[in-house]
C-alpha cells in the first residue's frame, strides 16, 4: 500500500468511523423493526421510519451507549496522569517523568493555542479531556430525554399520568440505565489495564513488546 496514500495515513479513523456507521444503521433497522413490534403487540400505530429517528425508543439506545462511552474516555485520560499500574501498557512509568509531562514550548511548527499562549494554552492543555466531558454532557442530556419520552409514551399507552423531568431524574429508571452501561465500560478498561500486563499483541500500541517482562512498563 503507497504510504503516502490518504487511507493508509488516516486508515484507523476511517474504518472505525465505518464500523461504527455500520452497527449505528444496523441498530436503527433492528430497533424500528423491534419497537413497532411491540407497539402492534399495544395495539398502537406503528411508526414510519422518519418518525422512529426522534422517537424516544432510538434516542435513548444510542445516547445511552454514547455517554458511557464518553465518561470512559474522560475518566481513562484523567485518571492516567497521575495513577500508574505496574507493568501495564496503559500505564506511564512508575517512576520519573515523561514527555507528555513537560510543559510546552512555542514552536513555528506547535499548534496555534501554544503559540498564543494565555488562557487558550491552559485550555488546550486539558483540550481532550474537555471535550470528552462535553460529549459526555450532551450525549447524557440526549440519553435523559430520550428515556423521559420512552417512559411517557409507554404511560399514555397505558392511560396512566405522565412524569416531569424532576420527578423521572429521581427516579431509579434512568439511573439503572446508565449504571448498567457505565459499569461495563470500566469493567472494560481495568480489562485492557491489567491483561496488557501479562499478554501480548504483536505490532500493537495497545501491547508491550512481545520481550518485554511482565513487571516493566513500556
Amino acid at each position: 500500500m503507497d504510504k503516502q496514500s490518504f487511507f493508509y495515513r488516516n486508515g484507523l479513523s476511517i474504518v472505525l468511523v465505518i464500523m461504527m456507521l455500520f452497527c449505528l444503521l444496523g441498530q436503527f433497522f433492528t430497533g424500528w423493526s423491534t419497537h413497532n413490534r411491540e407497539l402492534a403487540e399495544n395495539g398502537q400505530a406503528a411508526l414510519s421510519l422518519g418518525k422512529y429517528l426522534y422517537s424516544g425508543h432510538f434516542i435513548q439506545a444510542t445516547f445511552e451507549n454514547w455517554e458511557s462511552e464518553f465518561l470512559q474516555m474522560m475518566l481513562y485520560i484523567v485518571l492516567t496522569v497521575s495513577l500508574r499500574q505496574k507493568g501495564s501498557s496503559e500505564s506511564k512509568s512508575l517512576t520519573g517523568k515523561e514527555e507528555v509531562d513537560r510543559e510546552p514550548k512555542p514552536h513555528p511548527d506547535a499548534p496555534w493555542p501554544v503559540r498564543k499562549g494565555g488562557v487558550w494554552l491552559k485550555l488546550y492543555k486539558h483540550s481532550l479531556s474537555i471535550a470528552f466531558a462535553l460529549l459526555f454532557i450532551a450525549s447524557f442530556s440526549m440519553h435523559f430525554y430520550g428515556s423521559l419520552l420512552t417512559y411517557n409514551n409507554e404511560q399514555v399507552a397505558k392511560k396512566e399520568p405522565q412524569v416531569h423531568v424532576l420527578e423521572y431524574i429521581s427516579g431509579s429508571r434512568f439511573w439503572f440505565e446508565s449504571f448498567q452501561n457505565w459499569q461495563s465500560e470500566f469493567l472494560a478498561v481495568a480489562s485492557i489495564v491489567i491483561l496488557s500486563i501479562w499478554l501480548r499483541e504483536k505490532g500493537s500500541p495497545e501491547s508491550k513488546p512481545v520481550d518485554m517482562p511482565h513487571h516493566e512498563n513500556p
